[in-house]
């Protein structure tokens, strides 16, 4: 009687890799394993060349690893993907705790104040014109006292106003199911999201700054950090998937 291996995390990133490539094989033990599993099954193309494809089987653990590592996520990790999704649908690259230098006041890199901060969410817009790039930072908060404990410190503020051309802070919900704080509660240079019904609702627009280019340090820090590209690369990136 045969058994088919017990797959780990390695083996759903795997087919996660086949179901976004042409399917070239590896030729390692990972694949062997997820062809004795059934999730992967040997094809020809068009050429008679051999490649590897998700099986339904496959696209089926996929959807299931997916959903229970979405319900592991804690509160706050949730809030971050949702947002990180909504800039992914409004055709933005987007970052999550990526952690970056920020100048507060000052001319040049030498008489300037530095601060390092990590956003929650970070994105610009998909442009080769550096002047169209339009920064946003998004900061999660489900917590009213995280929340307070955060607005007491304005540096935090202006290092993510000097990386974004906007900065958002988006609230979670209470026990009772309301948002945490009320607008009027963040400083008016700052947008406002609420969480409502599981819908996020501007409460108060970010107001638009002038256009600013990203200073080399930034543009560094991005090609070295993975950006993220959907649910399941969020998920990824959180190493929860077992």
């Amino acid at each position: 009687m045969t058994h088919s291996p017990a797959l780990k995390r390695i083996h759903a990133q795997r087919l996660r890799e086949m179901y976004r490539s042409a399917g070239w094989p590896y030729q390692d033990a990972i694949e062997i394993e997820l062809l004795a599993a059934g999730m992967l099954e040997r094809v020809a193309d068009a050429k008679g060349v051999e490649c590897m494809r998700v099986t339904d089987k496959g696209i089926q653990y996929l959807a299931n690893a997916a959903q229970a590592n979405r319900n592991r996520l804690t509160p706050h990790n949730a809030l971050v993907e949702r947002v990180a999704n909504l800039m992914l649908r409004e055709g933005r690259i987007v970052w999550t705790g990526l952690p970056l230098r920020a100048q507060l006041a000052g001319g040049g890199e030498e008489a300037g104040s530095w601060r390092m901060c990590m956003p929650d969410v970070f994105s610009i817009r998909n442009t080769s014109v550096a002047s169209y790039l339009e920064p946003i930072v998004h900061e999660i908060k489900v917590s009213r006292a995280d929340l307070l404990g955060d607005l007491k410190v304005p540096e935090k503020r202006q290092a993510y106003l000097a990386l974004g051309g906007q900065c958002w802070y988006v609230l979670g919900t209470n026990a009772k199911g309301t948002p945490i704080a009320e607008p009027d509660e963040v400083p008016p240079e700052c947008g406002v999201m609420v969480d409502s019904d599981g819908k996020l609702l501007v409460a108060r627009t970010a107001p638009k700054r002038e256009a600013r280019q990203l200073g080399f340090h930034i543009w560094m820090a991005l090609a070295k950090a993975a950006t993220i590209r959907g649910c399941e690369d969020y998920t990824n990136i959180l190493k929860q998937i077992e």
